[in-house]
């Protein structure tokens, strides 16, 4: 576990853990309205603009800020828990995204979503129960990514 400040500027890729505890009726952006039930919903990104991790990171964890990403609207009502991020050099996040879309407890619950730039189902998974790390990792293992790291939301004072 790492604090926010341990976030690399390094570019790389990551997963937000949000928790609902709320069936809600939300706006997000273009794709319109969107029901989310309780649960535990894991969205995909990656960071290789300026700052790179820490600032995109350190940017999801406010809740308060202008809309821009379809993610933007939903963490304005879901409960940030983790983020999973890797500051591998290139891009992993349509290979992260397509190995949280083969898992059996795991679905695309608003299809496109942070995805209206690529051929991906989606960016965004739901669960029932807390998803696994150890398991996420399981299934990268086949690929370049060396390790998952993770941040949790008591590791702020934000």
């Amino acid at each position: 576990m790492v604090t926010e400040l341990e976030i690399p500027v390094e570019r790389g890729t990551y997963a937000l853990m949000l928790q609902s505890h709320v069936s809600a009726s939300l706006r997000v952006g273009a794709l319109g309205r969107v029901t989310t039930c309780p649960g535990y919903y894991l969205y995909v990104g990656s960071a290789f603009g300026p700052g790179g991790l820490r600032a995109r990171i350190s940017r999801h964890i406010k809740r308060s800020k202008k809309l821009h990403w379809h993610i933007d609207y939903l963490r304005q009502h879901l409960n940030l828990e983790e983020v999973w991020f890797d500051s591998y050099p290139v891009c992993q996040e349509h290979m992260w995204a397509e190995a949280l879309g083969r898992s059996a407890r795991i679905r695309a619950p608003f299809p496109r979503f942070g995805a209206s730039d690529c051929s991906c189902e989606s960016h965004l998974f739901y669960s029932e129960s807390a998803p696994s790390l150890p398991a996420f990792r399981r299934r990268l293992e086949s690929h370049a990514s060396p390790g998952v790291k993770i941040w949790r939301q008591e590791d702020t004072a934000l």
